[in-house]
């Protein structure tokens, strides 16, 4: 089994969906289980709301700015913690948006942090752990498909997702937690079934004695 790899998964809520939204809420949870939240003071320049999307994260302006950080001192926060660490969010595209609108409001560059697409990371664990437990590579595409649909079906039972970064972020790591533990799975039952081979094998071309 590889060591546990330098990734981390993310997830923001937004003021709402248009050209002008803007993020209120970031997390992130590491491969090893540590864990952030944070809840983002809207910047004077940031007014755009939508009273939708409110009513599905459950975060009003108000509470943003009693409760909320600073830009510059969450943008900063996240340089800390995650430089040096791949970025994964299931949807790259829309986190990307705020995670860039958070870093240039903050007077930072917009790609100093990169978002992933977690997709291409389920993909990546299954082909490493293979691979570290000396599966044929001529086998990894064969389990793929296994692997991944079985852990989605289980993600897929507990329901839609919260719309609160932390819990989304959290289902994100234990869905890859739940990919790396399957393979596994599979990998050791291959190697058993292997080594049962093998033995059988010698046991059946073990040494015969002249009459």
């Amino acid at each position: 089994m590889p060591d546990q790899p330098k990734i981390a998964f993310l997830d923001f809520e937004a003021s709402s969906l248009g050209k002008h939204g803007y993020p209120i809420e970031v997390a992130w949870v590491l491969s090893t289980g540590e864990e952030e939240s944070h809840l983002i003071r809207p910047d004077p320049t940031w007014t755009d709301w939508d009273l939708k999307a409110e009513s599905i994260h459950g975060l009003s302006r108000d509470r943003l700015h009693a409760e909320g950080a600073p830009v510059t001192d969450v943008a900063r926060r996240m340089m800390s913690v995650l430089a040096g660490y791949a970025l994964y969010a299931t949807a790259p595209s829309w986190d990307g948006k705020w995670l860039s609108r958070l870093l240039r409001t903050a007077g930072l560059p917009r790609h100093a942090l990169r978002l992933q697409d977690t997709e291409a990371v389920h993909r990546q664990t299954v082909h490493e752990v293979l691979l570290a437990m000396h599966v044929p590579a001529d086998l990894h595409d064969r389990f793929m498909g296994k692997v991944l649909s079985q852990a989605q079906r289980r993600d897929d039972e507990l329901g839609p997702a919260e719309h609160r970064a932390l819990a989304d972020a959290r289902r994100e790591q234990r869905l890859w937690l739940d990919i790396r533990r399957r393979t596994q799975e599979i990998a050791e039952s291959l190697n058993d079934a292997e080594d049962r081979s093998a033995d059988a094998y010698k046991n059946s071309a073990g040494p015969r004695h002249g009459g």
